[in-house]
Parts: C-alpha cells; sequence; structure tokens
C-alpha cells in the first residue's frame, strides 16, 4: 500500500536557455548540466538557486543518441550517429573549452601523448575516440573510479579510467579498454556500473553481476551455463519455444513465465556470462558472481501492446561511509568507501528496490497511480514522471544503510525505521507534456512537450492489438506546426524544510492516535539520515542542524511509541535514548490529565521509564516527577515498584508516599522479602527506627541477603561513575555488619557487582581513602575466602589478606572495628586457612603480646600461611616491613622459607634465635627425605654450638640429647659412630651408642 501525502517537496524552478529542443540530456558534479540537440552539445552551470548559466558548447560528430557524465574524472561520453555509422566518444577537459570556435584535440583511446603535445592539452578539451566492433547500445559511468560500461548486442566493454603523466605537474586522462563481459543472448537497453557491480536491462530481463579481483581456481571464466544438461531452467524453455514454434495463429500471444531469482540461484538463469580481459590494468576481474535476475512477462490483462510493456530506469545508486565524500578530481575514487547499493527498474506501473550488497532483498515496490514514463532514485527520494504529472516517493535506502553502518541499531541503544514500512507518495505534482528527467543534487531536470492530438486510424479488438503480427498503431498526426518544449531545473526545498512540514503535517493525526502519524514521522526521520549520509556535501551549519532535527524527530518519534499502543512500543525506549532528552524532559511532555487511569499509562512509557530507572543515569528526578512515577508503577506494574523506589533516580521522592504506595501492595505476587527491605529502607529514610528494625526482623539473614540479590540498589548505587552506599548500607555498617557483609557476597557471586566494585564500596562506606584498608573490608576478603570463590581471584585475595596482615604487624595497627571472624573461626569454616605448625606456637611464646587484635593477626597470617593454597613466593618480597627482630616477624620469615623448603636456613635461624623451638620444628618438618637433615645438619650444628658454650648452653645440650635420640634411633651403629664428633666424650654418648646397638640386636 502507497501512502498518499500532499507535501511540498518541490521548490523553485527555472527554464534552461538552451537554443534547441534537447535531444538528450545528463547533469552531475555539483553544477555540470549537458544538452545535446542536433550535433552540438551545450553545457550550463547549476548553481543552488541562481539562474543556469551556459558554460561552453561545442560540436559533435553527429547526433547524440545517449550521453553520460563522470564526476569521477569529469568527463562526459556519448554514442553519437552520423551517416548511420555509430561512434563512441568522451569529452575530456571540457570546462577549457571557452568558446565554441576553441581549439580541439582529438586522439584516439590508449595512444600515448608526446611530452611537447601534452602541455597543449592543459587548455583545450580532447576528445577521445573509442573505436568499437560492434555498435555501442548504452553507456554507464562508475560514480565512484570514473571507469566506462559500454552496451553492445551479446557483450559489454569495460573501459578503466587512467591517467598519463606528463610531467610532475600535470597528467592527462585516458582510457584503457580491460574487460569483455560476453552475455549470451542479451541486447541491453539499459546498463548501470558501480564499484564492480553491473546490472543489465534487456526489455523484459534484468541480470545483476559483481566482478571479483580475486581469482578463483586460477580461472578467469566464472559461469558457462550453454549446456542444457547443466540448466534444467533453460532446457524447459528451450523444450517450450520449439513446441510454440509449431503453432502458428494470429489470436494466441506466447509469453516466458515470470521468474526472480535471488543471489547463488540466480546462477539458474540460462544466461551464459564469460569474462574475456584486455588491459593491462593492475586490477583484472578474474570471476563474475551472479547476485539477481529477474525475468517478466507483459500483463496481457491490460490489452494493450507488448512493446509498451517494457522495463525502463535502470539505475544502481551507491550509497558511501558517512563523510567520506569529497571532490578532489582523480583522487576521488580514494576517498570514496562503498557502504551499500542499491538498483531499481521499472515497469510503467510498477517500480521495483533491491539492496545488493552484503545480501540480495526486495526492499520496496512502487505501484503507480498511472503509467511511468521515466524514474530516478536518489538516497532520499524516488521521482517519477508520468505524461502529466511529477511524482515524488520516498526510499528506505538510509534505513537499509543505517543497519549496514551501525552494529547497535535495532537494539535499546538505537532504532531506526524498519524496511519493509510501506513507501509513501509526498507529492504529485502537475506537469503537462513530461517526457524525460535526470537529477543531480538538489536539482531535477524535466523535458516538456505538449503533444499534438492524435487519435487510432482505426479500433482494434483486444485480441488483435496484441497479435504478433501486427504490434504497432499508426497515428493520425493533425497537420500542425511542432509542439513547443521547454527544459525546466526543479530544485527540490532542503531536507530540513520538507522535514519541518512533515512533522507540522503529522500533528493533524496525534489525537486519534493511528499508525499514520509514525509513519509520517518515520518516513521524515529517514530524510534527515538520508540527508546526513551525504555529510561530505553538506556546509557544517547544515550538518548541525540536520543533527538537531534528527534528534527532534526521535523525540517524536519516542513519543508516538510511549502513546500509542502498538506492539513496537518498545521502540519508545531507543527512540528517546537517541533524541538526548532527559527523562524529565521526557515526563514533561507526558499529559497528566487524567488521574489513577490505567489506560492513559501505555507500555512504550513504561517500559521506557523501566529501562531508564534501571541504568543507573546521573538524573534525579523532581520529588513531584518520582511521585507520579511510583503512582504510576503502582497503578500498571506494581510488581516493578520496589525497583523503581530503589533507582538513583528516585532519590527525591517523598519516602512516607513512597512507603504508603507499598503497604498498598498486594505481595502475593511479588517477593515479600524485597517489599519488606524498601519498606525498612524508606523507614529509614524518615527516620522512623524502630518501623525499619520490625520490618528487618521479619526473615532471616539469609533470606534477607537473597533479598538484597534481587535489588542490589537497596545498597549501592552508581553516581556519576561513582559508587554510593545507600542510607541502608550506612545503616547496616554499624548495626548488623555480618549482613552487610553476607549481603555484598552474595551480589559477588551472582555477579550483580564486580570484584573492584565491591572494595570501592567498602571503602566508601567507612569514610576511607584509596589507600586505607578499613576492617570491614578485610572481613569481606576473610568472608570471600571462605566462601571458596574459583582459583582464577583465589591468588589475587590471599595476596590482599596478608599485605593487609603484614602491614597492620609491622605498624602495630589495630584493626577500626572489631574483626568479625578470629582466627579460630576461619580455620575451622574455611581450607585455605590452615592449621598453624605447632613449633610456630613454641616460637612466639618467649613473646609477650598483650594486644589481643595484633594476636589475631598474626595468627590469621600465620594460618594462610600454613595453608595449601597460597603462592609463597609471591609475599616474600612484602616481608621486609615485618622485622625478624621480634618473634611475630621470625615465625613468619621462617615459616614462609620452611614452605620454600629451605630447612638448614631456617635451623641456622632457630638455634640462633630461639634454640627450644628447633627440637619442635625438626620432630614436624624434618621427615621422609628431609629426615637426613637430622644427622648432617642438626647435630653438627649443635655440636659446634656446645663447644662455644655460652648463655644457652643447656637449651643447645638438651636438644643434642633429642638429636641424639632420633638419630640412634634411625641409623645403623657403623652409621651412628660416623656422624659422632671425634672430640666428643665417651661416656656422653655411649648409652646411645648402646640404645643403637640394642636395636640392631632386638631387629
Amino acid at each position: 500500500m502507497v501512502h498518499v501525502y500532499n507535501l511540498h517537496p518541490f521548490g523553485s524552478q527555472q527554464v534552461v536557455p538552451c537554443k534547441l529542443e534537447p535531444e538528450q540530456f545528463c547533469g552531475g558534479g555539483r553544477d555540470a548540466l549537458f544538452v545535446a540537440a542536433g550535433c552540438k552539445v551545450e553545457a550550463f552551470a547549476v548553481a543552488g538557486q541562481e539562474l543556469c548559466q551556459p558554460r561552453c558548447a561545442f560540436s559533435t560528430l553527429g547526433r547524440v543518441l545517449r550521453m553520460a557524465y563522470s564526476e569521477a574524472g569529469d568527463y562526459l561520453v556519448a554514442i553519437e550517429e552520423k551517416n548511420k555509422a555509430t561512434f563512441l566518444r568522451a569529452y575530456v577537459n571540457w570546462r577549457s573549452k571557452r568558446t565554441e570556435n576553441s581549439r580541439v584535440c582529438i586522439r584516439m583511446v590508449g595512444h600515448n601523448v608526446e611530452g611537447s603535445l601534452g602541455e597543449a592539452f592543459r587548455d583545450q578539451m580532447s576528445i577521445v575516440e573509442m573505436p568499437l566492433s560492434e555498435t555501442p547500445l548504452c553507456v554507464s559511468c562508475c560514480p565512484v573510479k570514473g571507469d566506462l560500461l559500454v552496451g553492445c548486442t551479446n557483450k559489454l566493454v569495460l573501459f578503466s579510467l587512467k591517467y598519463q603523466s606528463i610531467n610532475e605537474e600535470f597528467s592527462v586522462l585516458d582510457f584503457e579498454r580491460s574487460l569483455i563481459i560476453h552475455v549470451e543472448n542479451v541486447t541491453p537497453v539499459e546498463i548501470s556500473f558501480c564499484v564492480g557491480h553491473v546490472a543489465v536491462m534487456s526489455d523484459l530481463e534484468v541480470l545483476i553481476l559483481k566482478l571479483d579481483s580475486d581469482p578463483k581456481n586460477g580461472e578467469r571464466v566464472n559461469s558457462r551455463h550453454s549446456q542444457k544438461a547443466d540448466n534444467p531452467l533453460k532446457q524447459t524453455e528451450e523444450e517450450g519455444s520449439n513446441e510454440m514454434s509449431h503453432l502458428e495463429s494470429d489470436d494466441f500471444v506466447f509469453c516466458q513465465k515470470p521468474i526472480e531469482l535471488l543471489g547463488e540461484k540466480s546462477e539458474q538463469s540460462g544466461i551464459s556470462v564469460k569474462l574475456e580481459s584486455t588491459g593491462l590494468a593492475d586490477t583484472k576481474y578474474f570471476h563474475v558472481q551472479h547476485l539477481l535476475y529477474r525475468r517478466f512477462s507483459p500483463d496481457i490483462s491490460l490489452c494493450v501492446l507488448s512493446d509498451d510493456i517494457k522495463l525502463h530506469s535502470l539505475q544502481l545508486l551507491p550509497i558511501y561511509q558517512t563523510g567520506s565524500l569529497t571532490s578532489d578530481g582523480k583522487n576521488l575514487s580514494q576517498e570514496k568507501e562503498l557502504l551499500s547499493l542499491f538498483c531499481f527498474f521499472s515497469l510503467p506501473h510498477v517500480g521495483y528496490l533491491y539492496m545488493v550488497v552484503k545480501s540480495v532483498e526486495l526492499m520496496s515496490i512502487y505501484q503507480y497511480p498511472e503509467k511511468c514514463q521515466q524514474a530516478v532514485l536518489t538516497p532520499q527520494f524516488l521521482h517519477v514522471i508520468t505524461s502529466n504529472n511529477l511524482q515524488c516517493f520516498t526510499v528506505r535506502c538510509s534505513a537499509a544503510v543505517a543497519r549496514e553502518e551501525d552494529p547497535y541499531m535495532d537494539t535499546t541503544l538505537k532504532a531506526c525505521p524498519p524496511l519493509s514500512m510501506d513507501v509513501c507518495a509526498l507529492r504529485i505534482q502537475l506537469f503537462i507534456g513530461l517526457k524525460a528527467i535526470c537529477h543531480f543534487r538538489n536539482h531535477i531536470i524535466l523535458l516538456t512537450k505538449a503533444d499534438p492530438k492524435a487519435m487510432p486510424e482505426r479500433t482494434e479488438s483486444p485480441k488483435r492489438l496484441l497479435s504478433k503480427k501486427d504490434t504497432s498503431v499508426k497515428i493520425k498526426t493533425p497537420p500542425v506546426a511542432e509542439a513547443g518544449w521547454n527544459l525546466y531545473i526543479v530544485n527540490t526545498v532542503s531536507p530540513v524544510q520538507l522535514y519541518k512540514e512533515m512533522v507540522d503535517y503529522s500533528n493533524t493525526y496525534k489525537t486519534a492516535k493511528t499508525q499514520s502519524c509514525i509513519h509520517l514521522l518515520s518516513e521524515a526521520h529517514l530524510l534527515v539520515r538520508a540527508a546526513l549520509m551525504d555529510a561530505g556535501q553538506l556546509e557544517p551549519g547544515e550538518k548541525a542542524e540536520l543533527l538537531e532535527a534528527l534528534r527532534e524527530s526521535c523525540g517524536h518519534l519516542g513519543d508516538c511509541y510511549s502513546r500509542l499502543d502498538t506492539q513496537h512500543s518498545h521502540l519508545a525506549l531507543p527512540y528517546y535514548k537517541m533524541s538526548g532528552l532527559s527523562m524529565a524532559e521526557v515526563l514533561s511532555r507526558m499529559d497528566w490529565t487524567l488521574e489513577d487511569e490505567p489506560q492513559k499509562y501505555e507500555k512504550g512509557l513504561i517500559f521506557y521509564i523501566n529501562h531508564s530507572l534501571y541504568e543507573n543515569l546521573d538524573e534525579e528526578l523532581s520529588e513531584e516527577l518520582a511521585a507520579k512515577v511510583a503512582q504510576m508503577f503502582y497503578v500498571v506494574e506494581p510488581k516493578q515498584l520496589p525497583h523503581v523506589l530503589s533507582s538513583p533516580s528516585m532519590k527525591n521522592i517523598d519516602p512516607a508516599t513512597a512507603l504508603s504506595y507499598l503497604r498498598k501492595l498486594d505481595t502475593s505476587g511479588l517477593s515479600s522479602i524485597l517489599v519488606t527491605l524498601t519498606k525498612a529502607a524508606m523507614a529509614l529514610r524518615m527516620g522512623d527506627v524502630d518501623t525499619h528494625r520490625s520490618e528487618m526482623k521479619r526473615y532471616s539473614e539469609m533470606k534477607l541477603v537473597c533479598g538484597f540479590i534481587l535489588e542490589p540498589r537497596l545498597l549501592v548505587q552508581q553516581r556519576q561513575g561513582q559508587t554510593v552506599p545507600t542510607r541502608l548500607a550506612l545503616h547496616l555498617r554499624d548495626a548488623q555488619p555480618g549482613l552487610l557483609v553476607a549481603a555484598v557476597l552474595g551480589l559477588q557471586k551472582n555477579s550483580k557487582i564486580g570484584i573492584e566494585e565491591a572494595d570501592s564500596f567498602f571503602k566508601v562506606l567507612c569514610g576511607k581513602d584509596e589507600d586505607t584498608i578499613p576492617q570491614l573490608l578485610v572481613d569481606f576478603w576473610e568472608a570471600q575466602l571462605v566462601a571458596c570463590l574459583p582459583d582464577a581471584v583465589l591468588q589475587e585475595l590471599c595476596f590482599k589478606l596478608t599485605s593487609q596482615y603484614i602491614w597492620r604487624l609491622s605498624k602495630r595497627q589495630p584493626p577500626d572495628t572489631t574483626p568479625l571472624q578470629t582466627s579460630e573461626d576461619l580455620i575451622n569454616a574455611c581450607s585455605h586457612y590452615g592449621l598453624i605448625y605447632p613449633w610456630v606456637h613454641v616460637l612466639i611464646s618467649s613473646d609477650s603480646l598483650a594486644d589481643r587484635n595484633y594476636t589475631e593477626d598474626l595468627s590469621k597470617l600465620q594460618s594462610l600461611v600454613c595453608g595449601p593454597s597460597f603462592d609463597i613466593a609471591s609475599i616474600i618480597p612484602f616481608l621486609e616491613p615485618l622485622s625478624e627482630d621480634t618473634a611475630a616477624g621470625l615465625s613468619v620469615h621462617v615459616l614462609c622459607r620452611t614452605r620454600l623448603k629451605e630447612y638448614e636456613q631456617c635451623i641456622d635461624t632457630l638455634l640462633d634465635r630461639c634454640p627450644e623451638a628447633v627440637i619442635p620444628y625438626a620432630n614436624h618438618e624434618l621427615k621422609e627425605e628431609n629426615r637426613t637433615l637430622w644427622w648432617k645438619k642438626l647435630l653438627p650444628e649443635l655440636c659446634q654450638r656446645i663447644k662455644c658454650g655460652g648463655e644457652k648452653y643447656p637449651l643447645y645440650l638438651s636438644s643434642l640429647k633429642e638429636t641424639l635420640s632420633v638419630v640412634a634411633g634411625e641409623l645403623e651403629l657403623r652409621d651412628f659412630l660416623r656422624v659422632l664428633p671425634e672430640d666428643g666424650s665417651a661416656a656422653f654418648f655411649l648409652p646411645y651408642l648402646l640404645y643403637c646397638s640394642r636395636r640392631k640386636s632386638l631387629t
């Protein structure tokens, strides 16, 4: 269905001051318009709203049959006819032709220009002759690279644009015949070429190919479908044609079956395509890919001549990467980056628009109200001419490009009207005698001619008119003078001006709550998008104006989707986001006159507000707006009310109002724990501590933790990128720190808060700077270890705890609050905290530790080092602040060295600092493969120190006796004798020798 509106896309118009009736005309670039009449071409300068001015004129070899202009290379190419011979010529450097009699250089394509003659080309027009073996039928220029494609019977010839360098400052434009595309049994009526994409159109067939420069299988020929066995479609058609050849009747017209083949299936069209490389250019095409084949059949129900049912207006429309367009002459092709490509072609009563880059897809079908004579496609509109009307249709190119360009399109972040949306006719403008149309920039060029009245000489029946043997009608033309003609330039209005008119027009639909309002605003949105796609051609002021219009259109669409009950009401969210409107501004656009009526709160508005409140926006609603939001959700979405009230944006709501809504909630379908916690938070904001306590006592601590997991914002919120504790969290810090730690741990385990975010939360909660670690954070780290977190974070967590324990012990810094768990609690509850080795207790028993907190930190550190999970090597560099001069520091250092299996060093340290701990240490550590250290290390060291005497002599002697008892029980008598000192007293060692001997006898 085509929507028809009475808008005004056409602005001023002027008449082109050409002298003869135009036979062909075309335009392009920023200001070039060419009009061919007879054997002459006139060039005009078209600049904005100013009058069209003649620029130059030049003669052609003969009558111009076809012509085309290429902005890349700034040349005009024409197919000319003289004496029944057809020629192909390119007019280069035409802007240098000052007068009609100025000198012109004619040269053959591909011929090198001598340096002495090249300088003459700088200031004069050149004509490049391009001889062909076949008659040229149609031409097309690539808008990106400037290459030229020529259509002949059964073949297409590609001329690559190149430049012959004359000197460092000047080069001459030339062409090279680089490729011939053989297309079997196709006589092209129109062709279009763009960046390797080729569209070929005959009377009732369209074929779109893509030329690839990547060789495949070492062949330059992609498809040869001439074999009947390989192509069942063509085989069937040939069999059908054989049958039809036996039928001869004036009362029958035989038509081929219409067909559409997309993508790889289009290779089944039966058309053989063969590439023949003929040039020496760097880029050669090796492979051809079939994208689309479509065949039509004449609609005999219309009872008109089959000659009238023909395709026309073939066009490939490229869309470039936003902002990449420039007009720097020959470097233009390097600056343009193709983003998307569209193909349009038309029958007299219907037009088709395809997208043909990443996928081939039919985007839109245009049903014309009357017979179309010609059409031109632009990124913003489709302009169609009939005999007496200029029609302007909308297109979906910008919608397709938006999805190609932005990966976030069609998400909760961004939206764009769908490709499937019905097209509309913005204007049907009366123009008498329209004959031809072309378009460039914002100019539409129209040729009009008032035809004299013509009547058929006789009236025939429909059957006779469709007869194959009589396919023409004799026209009786009155003997009157030739009718008048005019060539007009119609300027389209600026996109912003038309956008504003479309918005004003849409206001007529607002109160009716219909889809027409959304449709017209969507068209306005796409119009602005299409204008922004051509950002390289915009002035900075124009671009800023268009961006503002785009944001405004998003706001209008957001309003529509938030107010109208549609299946796409969720689109209110991305459109409002794209509009840049704050939540308060969106709410102020709502109609709040109706009170407590669920029907006034549509799904789109609820969806937008709900998501916006969840996204932690740095926006606080006023008390009035917050109350309206609470009322809205209480009426429409009561399940979401606790979540809504927990949003930072609802900070200014009156807690009494919020509490009243919560108390009226029916909790049968809700989480009663979450409602309870929200009530407690609101009561605390009111200063009603008694109500808060009664609410918190209704459930156990574990259930309350589950409630916090359902809504983390009851404890922690994000404002301006910073983690901010709530008033409830501040209260729990002092009243129930265990619940607070358990709740944050639950949030982390359920991925509701990150590790760094949780650390920051506790620091802010306790009012500490970034470098200070509060005890509550240490309690949280310890709780994490108890909870058995994944190995990926285990070592980092152990490192944090040991670093904090070491820092406190070295500074004699007590914790700022009472720890939630003792070392004994942690050892019993957590496998990462190991039992402290017995010799450690002996080691530290000599040190009087009056501070219990100091003792707890030391025990936790020792337990963690004794545990199985900690990587000891990572902590060694950080032990320096913990001095070995104290028993506590010594115990930690010896523990770490023991874990690193540095037993001999530990024995030396203990003998020097705490001999009474040596035997307990050896009993615990010197086992199995380390048992030899009893007689290889400990026994010699004790003997040596006893010889030296001193105040520790009794301790050494006692340790020696224990050591001898152990060694005597381990070694053979002969080995035992070898380890004894040679200068020792026999009487002292005799009992141990006897013990060793008896042990041998007993065994």
